[in-house]
């Protein structure tokens, strides 16, 4: 049988967030044109994994569920289990329509490209004389 004692349980079940709320670790970062979100969801079954957009924000939902059988004796549950959710709000210069998604390995990615709007630009100068115009614009008032 399996044993197990912590003298700082309690400051830690105290300090932890509660098992109704389960967290999905991330790490994002921008690779050229691209921005990428990873989500640690180990145990997950891909099929309960929900991705919707409204307006700015992505909500995120995965399910984990593990049940004992019957007659198995229980010793420690500290896997957590149920409903997991996360929220990323997207800048403007995110491209919501094309956000794509892939499950490997226990690790939700989700890709967001950079709208094309937000992209660098390069404009063009023209040249021009400027005192012409401002001649123009001062017989015009004088007629």
């Amino acid at each position: 049988m399996l044993m197990r004692f912590d003298p700082f349980a309690e400051l830690d079940r105290l300090a932890a967030p509660t098992r109704n709320t389960p967290v999905m670790p991330m790490d994002a970062y921008r690779r050229g044109d691209t921005f990428t979100v990873a989500l640690d969801v180990p145990g997950v079954d891909p099929g309960t994994v929900d991705l919707t957009v409204e307006k700015d924000v992505l909500t995120v939902r995965a399910e984990r569920a593990w049940r004992p059988q019957p007659g198995d004796e229980v010793v420690v549950t500290e896997r957590r289990q149920g409903a997991f959710t996360r929220q990323l709000f997207l800048g403007e210069a995110l491209d919501s329509d094309r956000i794509e998604a892939r499950y490997e390995h226990g690790v939700l990615y989700i890709t967001i490209p950079v709208a094309e709007r937000a992209k660098p630009r390069k404009v063009t100068v023209t040249t021009g004389d400027a005192p012409e115009a401002v001649e123009a614009t001062s017989s015009e008032k004088a007629a």
